[in-house]
């Protein structure tokens, strides 16, 4: 008999009704597995069986599954943990790669430690024009304020750079760029952005939210084979922490050409649920056919559409009803107005897409659910599973209207161990008990998507897992967690990367547990996950990942 906290026989016996004509072309045997069943309950296994093409035939309990698996190869897991792949619901493939070519200042942990990295890059990289890179925040700096132009022009002033704040809601430039953005003391804000400027008015070198685009639009363009590059890392930076599945949250027609010829080719080694950037230019081109359901064995698809309600709380973007607390002046940036967002939901939901939206203040959180509860009714698309990326800090009245509304809370658990050092300065008091309140949400019965928004933080889905549990950082701290009244049980936490991230990308049939009939999409850890105390599941390794059958990352 196969060990369980259920009967998993049941497996069996649903591969021998579906299933019998396939035939197993390889058992995983010896295994300590767990998995989820379609009531999202947890089961263990000894044994995995599936064909040739990568479909699992049986799980359950060695004697069962090899007795219907004649003459499969077998592999001998000796006892190591076996979980379905992990889903990250909410990445930015390209960027994790990008950023993987280019300058990393998230460890910096003061002003001094940038720039010294910064000036470092720069002598390493005399031939390159413009220098880029990612991961800077001055909250961890304890300067009281934000860098500034001048502070890089000591170091960096013979060509342009440009860094992006570790939420990408802000960036760094020095004067070279701000010159060859054509930026100056009297240029105005953008709609939905805002120049940084000291008390004399003057530009200082950051630029937040909408403000960004004036300079990325004079970045020198990326080509293919710069694309192919960051493809090619940000896989097996995935691979590596054991993500088999992502939703890239806001790719254009460039990524998707990529997508199709690396699915085409064989050389998608994680499966990408893309979301199409904005209702422009890039979204005519790419929904003239319509959603794209799946492509290249269920390796690509494109049926969701990625829009921006406001900016990060980080920057003192996200759109808050009543002032910041620690800055009275100031309510944040609602990106557009109501009308304006009103139309591109439409857009997007009477062409048949999900809509996934970017909101982090609760005026954002607000104006997005209007919207929905307006357009759900005169689109009748509440089947597109209609998602709020982020949904950060929510009014206690706007958290019910999710349940309501059927919108799936897409939500990034890193976040919250990230933020604990300003969100409540931010927030205060009272506004927090609605913030980062997965408890909440579950409590009311919605499906929390789980993912990580790398490469604002890691990909790794263990320190996700580890932060919606415990809600400490991995030095232990708080020592209780932070507000741990909102935390999930390790059941909830790993069902939001699995089942219910599968859910939230329309895939719960073949993605998010390891069931007869679905893609044998799996992963083996160095550490039993359910079992290991919790403060340590950051510290889980991953030995082995395999996507539809194939191994793609040995450790």
């Amino acid at each position: 008999m196969c060990p369980t906290l259920k009967q998993c026989s049941m497996f069996v016996l649903a591969a021998l009704a579906g299933l019998s004509a396939a035939q197993a072309d390889t058992v995983i045997d010896n295994a300590n597995g767990y998995t989820l069943d379609s009531k999202g309950e947890l089961v263990q296994f000894t044994a995995l069986a599936f064909d040739d093409k990568g479909r699992i035939i049986a799980v359950g309990s060695a004697a069962e599954v090899n007795a219907k698996a004649p003459g499969a190869r077998r592999i001998d897991l000796q006892g190591r943990t076996v979980l379905p792949g992990l889903i990250d619901a909410h990445g930015h493939v390209f960027g994790l790669g990008q950023m993987l070519t280019q300058l990393d200042l998230s460890q910096a942990t003061s002003l001094e430690g940038a720039l010294k990295a910064i000036g470092d890059y720069a002598r390493a990289n005399p031939g390159q024009g413009w220098l880029r890179g990612r991961g800077w925040n001055q909250e961890n700096w304890k300067l009281g304020r934000f860098p500034t132009a001048l502070d890089v022009d000591a170091v960096v002033n013979d060509r342009p750079v440009w860094f992006e704040r570790v939420d990408g809601h802000a960036g760094w430039a020095n004067s070279r760029a701000l010159a060859a953005a054509g930026i100056t003391d009297k240029t105005p804000d953008p709609a939905g952005g805002k120049i940084m400027r000291d008390a004399n008015g003057k530009a200082t070198g950051v630029l937040v939210d909408a403000a960004q685009e004036l300079v990325t639009k004079v970045l020198p363009a990326q080509t293919e084979a710069e694309g192919r590059v960051a493809l090619d890392r940000a896989l097996g930076a995935m691979a590596k922490v054991g993500i088999t599945s992502t939703h890239d949250a806001g790719l254009g027609v460039a990524e998707d050409r990529l997508y199709r010829a690396y699915a085409d080719q064989g050389k998608l080694t994680a499966r990408i649920y893309g979301m199409i950037g904005g209702t422009e230019k890039d979204f005519d081109a790419l929904s003239k056919n319509g959603p794209l359901k799946t492509y290249g064995n269920d390796m690509y698809a494109l049926r969701a559409v990625k829009l921006y309600s406001d900016g990060a709380l980080g920057s003192r973007g996200a759109a808050l009803i009543k002032p910041y607390s620690d800055e009275p002046h100031s309510h944040g940036l609602l990106f557009y107005k109501l009308d304006q967002m009103d139309a591109m939901m439409k857009k997007a939901m009477t062409r048949g897409y999900q809509v996934n939206v970017h909101a982090i203040g609760d005026a954002g959180n607000h104006q997005i659910l209007d919207i929905y509860q307006k357009e759900l009714a005169a689109t009748r698309s509440a089947a597109q599973r209609h998602r709020i990326e982020h949904a950060q800090v929510v009014t206690q009245a706007d958290i019910g209207r999710f349940k309501t509304l059927g919108i799936i809370p897409s939500m990034q658990p890193t976040h919250a161990t990230s933020d604990k050092n300003m969100a409540e300065t931010r927030v205060g008091p009272e506004r927090i008990k609605g913030a980062y309140a997965w408890r909440t949400f579950l409590h009311q019965g919605s499906r929390i998507a789980c993912g990580s928004d790398f490469p604002v933080e890691s990909p790794n889905p263990f320190f996700g897992i580890h932060a919606a549990v415990t809600r400490m950082d991995h030095a232990g701290q708080p020592v209780a967690g932070w507000h741990p009244e909102q935390a999930m049980s390790l059941k909830e936490a790993f069902r939001c990367f699995t089942l219910d991230a599968a859910y939230a990308g329309h895939a719960e049939n073949s993605l998010g547990s390891l069931e007869p009939g679905k893609w044998a999409d799996f992963i083996v850890i160095d550490q039993d996950l359910f079992k290991m105390p919790t403060y340590d599941i950051y510290k889980v390794g991953v030995l082995q990942t395999w996507v539809g059958g194939k191994a793609v990352y040995q450790k």
